[in-house]
């Protein structure tokens, strides 16, 4: 197996567009040597594209870009990322040890396309959008658009995916990440949910409601039907109730070794009924 190292973005790059199919993309490796020593992949060639300092940097100007370099410990502990999407913080921090923290990447963790990304639901909640480069020029895509099954993406082989890009939240805001498993981090998530509650200036309705699960199905996704009950709501107990009902029925869980279909699906309504609290607290200023 060829290895590559580019320094740069360019480098990178045209080595892709040479390679095609033929090259894996790596950053920190949690995945991608795990995955490699089980047998599940044969790369023949890796393009650790690590040393790129460019890509390791969060910036604001209007909006949040995290380069797809930023590793977990950095979205869990910057204090940007802290006040603007606690949920994606919330989920960063649950993602293995602090070792694998340390090493893995947003932009690994959302290209991996595992059907329990931690990182998935606080950005789709959050309208994230991805930054994919190649030799040629680059596109745009929501990352709800990005991801489309189990362990695969709308990434081409010559593409880099570069940066994340969020929105800021709307006045009034408040969301939270939860993750349901044998503990709380280390673990890959049983169940991860992430909402985000906006309310209307007197804080009273529900202006906006957004919610995303994972390990529930063969992606990361959007309950929007569950999201619409909570619109105009003001969470009376029947609203939240009928929602945590939609979200059970959307999901499509499966039976593993780490626990049944049957037990993810009924953890979601209590789960969506406990965030709803917590976002309600936190856009208020509880």
């Amino acid at each position: 197996m060829q290895f590559h190292s580019p320094r740069t973005e360019n480098e990178a790059l045209h080595t892709l567009a040479e390679l095609g199919n033929s090259a894996m993309v790596m950053a920190g490796g949690t995945d991608v040597m795990v995955q490699y020593q089980r047998g599940e992949i044969h790369p023949e060639s890796l393009v650790h594209i690590g040393l790129i300092e460019r890509l390791d940097e969060i910036a604001q100007n209007g909006t949040v870009r995290i380069g797809t370099l930023v590793c977990h410990r950095r979205l869990a502990t910057d204090s940007l990322i802290c006040a603007r999407f606690p949920s994606l913080a919330e989920a960063a921090s649950t993602v293995g040890g602090w070792q694998t923290q340390e090493a893995g990447t947003i932009g690994g963790n959302l290209c991996n396309a595992s059907p329990a990304a931690d990182t998935a639901p606080p950005l789709l909640v959050a309208d994230a959008a991805v930054h994919l480069a190649h030799a040629g020029g680059g596109r745009t895509l929501p990352l709800s658009e990005f991801l489309l099954d189990r362990r695969l993406t709308a990434r081409r082989p010559d593409e880099l995916l570069t940066v994340v890009e969020l929105p800021d939240p709307a006045n009034y805001s408040g969301e939270t990440y939860l993750k349901v498993g044998p503990r709380s981090g280390m673990e890959v998530a049983l169940v991860g949910l992430a909402v985000r509650l906006t309310f209307t200036d007197d804080g009273a309705t529900v202006a906006d409601a957004r919610i995303a699960a994972c390990s529930v199905g063969p992606r990361p996704f959007r309950a929007t039907v569950a999201e619409a009950v909570l619109v105009g709501s003001r969470l009376e107990q029947e609203a939240v109730a009928e929602a945590g009902q939609l979200l059970a029925e959307s999901a499509r869980p499966i039976d593993d070794a780490r626990g049944l279909a049957d037990y993810r699906r009924r953890v979601l309504a209590p789960l969506l009924g406990r965030a709803v609290d917590i976002c309600r607290r936190r856009a208020l200023g509880g």
